[in-house]
C-alpha cells in the first residue's frame, strides 16, 4: 500500500469509560492516516478500581471452583452497560454476557475468558467509530501450545487487514487451529498492535497511554522526571525489561525488525509530541549521554568458584545446562577465572535453591558456592553514550559517592549499557543519584 498507514493502539486507561473513548474516537478523526486500531480492556477509571480483565479472571476462578461469579460478571455488564450508553449506542450487550455466562457455566476455559474484555471494547469501539471489526482469533496464530506462531501470523494479519479501509483488532489474544483462545501475557495489546504494523508494514504505531511518553526514571523515585523524546529500540528494550511499564518490550521487537517508529503518546493530552523510537536517531537531535534508568528489586547473586573454570573444561557451559534443564532464567552471568557469577530473581529461585545448589555440588564439585540475597539490579542506557564521553565511569563514580555499594557490574561495549547490582535498600537512592547525574549533563557532549 503507498499511502502513508498509522497502526494505533489505546490502553486499558485510554478506554477505561465512555468519556475516553470519545477522546479516541477524537484522536483517531484528526488524522485519517491512523486506518487500523488495536484496543485494550477496560482499565481503571480511578485507582480503587477493577480492571475489566481482573474482574474476568476472577469469574473464571470461581467458575472452576464451583462458586459463584455472579456478582462480577454484573460488575463487568455494568461497566459496558455505562460505555454504551455513554455513547448513546445500541449494542446486543445481554447477549454477549449470556454467551460468556455460558462458557464459564459448561466449560470454563481461561485464556477465552480474559480475552473478553478485549474483545468487547473492540466491537463497541468498531460500531462507534464505523470501522470494521477484526477478531484476532481469525488473525493471530498460536499452536495448541500456546505459542505464537509469528510467521503465519504475519501472513493471516496481512490477508486481514490489507483489504479493509479501517479496522478496529481486539488486542491480546489471538487463536490456534482448532479455535481455542490463547492470550499474551498481561500487557500483550502492544504486542498485537505492534504484529498488526508489521503485518501491513505500516509507517509508524502509536501506543497511546496515559502518559506523555517515556519518563528518564520512575517517576514514584524521582520527582517530575524528564521525558525522553527520542529513544533507539535497544534502549526501550532494555528499560522496559527492567521495569520501564509504558511497552511490552516484546512489542518493541517485532517493530524493530521490520524498522518501524514507534511513538508513545498520551490519550489525555494529545498534544504532547510523547517519546518516538527508531533504530538511528534524527539528525542534529541533542542527545544525553543517559538516555534513562529503570531496575527491578528481588534480586539474588550465585557465586560459582572453582580454580580456573575457564581454561576449556567446559565449566561454564555445564552450570548453564543444569540451569536449562530446571526452565529457571537468570537475568545475566559473567565468568571469570575462578569463578562464574549469576543474577537470578528471588521469587525463581527460592523455590528450588538447596535442590539447585545440590545438583551444581554433586555435577561441578565448586570450590565454593556464595549467595547474596535482597538486592536489585538497575539499567543504564545511553545511545550517545561511547568509551570516550566517560559516562559509564561517571555512572559508578556518581554511586560511590553517596556510599552505595556496587555489588555486581555488567557493561555492555561501546555505548552505554551497564547493569549494576545494588543493596534493595538503596535502590530509590541510586536511581535517584544516576538521575541527578543525567540531569547534570543534559544535551552534554
Amino acid at each position: 500500500m503507498s499511502e502513508h498507514i498509522v497502526v494505533a493502539k489505546f490502553g486499558g486507561t485510554s478506554v477505561a469509560d465512555a468519556a475516553q473513548l470519545r477522546k479516541i474516537s477524537t484522536i483517531i478523526r484528526s488524522n485519517p492516516e491512523r486506518r487500523f486500531i488495536v484496543v485494550s480492556a477496560p482499565g481503571k477509571r480511578f485507582p480503587e478500581d477493577i480492571k475489566v480483565t481482573d474482574l474476568l479472571l476472577t469469574c473464571y476462578e470461581k467458575a472452576i471452583a464451583g462458586q459463584s461469579f455472579e456478582a462480577e460478571l454484573e460488575q463487568i455488564r455494568l461497566r459496558f452497560r455505562e460505555i454504551i450508553e455513554g455513547l448513546k449506542m445500541v449494542f446486543p450487550l445481554n447477549d454477549e454476557i449470556r454467551i460468556l455466562e455460558q462458557s464459564l457455566l459448561t466449560d470454563p476455559q481461561r485464556d477465552y475468558t480474559a480475552s473478553r474484555g478485549e474483545y468487547l471494547t473492540a466491537r463497541i469501539m468498531a460500531q462507534y467509530l464505523g470501522f470494521t471489526f477484526v477478531d484476532p482469533a481469525w488473525c493471530i496464530c498460536f499452536d495448541e501450545d500456546g505459542h505464537l506462531n509469528s510467521v503465519m501470523t504475519s501472513r493471516t494479519m496481512r490477508a486481514s487487514l490489507l483489504p479493509l479501509n479501517h479496522a478496529v483488532i481486539a488486542g491480546f489474544y489471538g487463536a490456534d487451529m482448532t479455535g481455542r483462545i490463547h492470550t499474551f501475557e498481561r500487557g500483550g495489546s502492544d504486542i498485537t498492535g505492534s504484529l498488526a504494523a508489521c503485518a501491513i508494514n505500516a509507517d509508524l504505531y502509536e501506543n497511546w497511554t496515559d502518559v506523555s511518553g517515556l519518563y528518564a526514571a520512575d517517576p514514584s523515585i524521582v520527582e517530575n522526571p524528564e521525558t525522553v523524546e527520542h529513544m533507539s529500540y535497544r534502549e526501550l528494550r532494555t528499560l522496559s525489561y527492567m521495569g520501564a511499564s509504558v511497552l511490552h518490550s516484546d512489542a518493541v521487537l517485532s517493530a524493530s525488525e521490520m524498522d518501524i517508529p514507534i511513538n508513545i503518546r498520551n490519550t489525555n493530552r494529545p498534544g504532547d509530541a510523547g517519546t518516538t523510537i527508531m533504530r538511528h536517531l534524527p539528525s542534529g537531535v541533542a542527545k544525553n549521554p543517559v538516555t534513562g534508568v529503570s531496575g527491578r528489586k528481588g534480586m539474588t547473586v550465585v557465586q560459582i568458584e572453582k580454580v580456573m573454570v575457564s581454561d576449556g573444561s567446559g565449566f561454564s557451559a555445564l552450570m548453564l545446562d543444569i540451569l536449562k534443564e530446571r526452565s529457571l532464567p537468570f537475568e545475566y552471568c559473567l565468568t571469570g577465572i575462578d569463578s562464574i557469577t549469576l543474577v537470578i530473581r528471588s521469587s525463581l529461585l527460592d523455590s528450588c535453591k538447596e535442590d539447585l545448589f545440590a545438583e551444581i555440588r554433586s555435577t561441578l564439585n565448586p570450590d565454593f558456592i556464595g549467595v547474596r540475597e535482597n538486592l536489585s539490579l538497575i539499567a543504564v542506557t545511553g545511545e550517545k553514550a561511547t568509551e570516550s564521553s566517560n559516562a559509564n565511569i561517571r555512572v559508578l563514580e556518581r554511586l560511590t559517592e553517596e556510599g552505595i555499594e556496587l555489588i555486581t557490574i555488567n557493561q555492555g561495549a561501546g555505548k552505554l549499557n551497564l547493569l549494576i547490582g545494588v543493596p534493595e535498600d538503596r535502590y530509590e537512592d541510586a536511581i535517584r543519584a544516576i538521575y541527578a547525574y543525567r540531569q547534570s549533563h543534559s544535551h552534554a557532549g
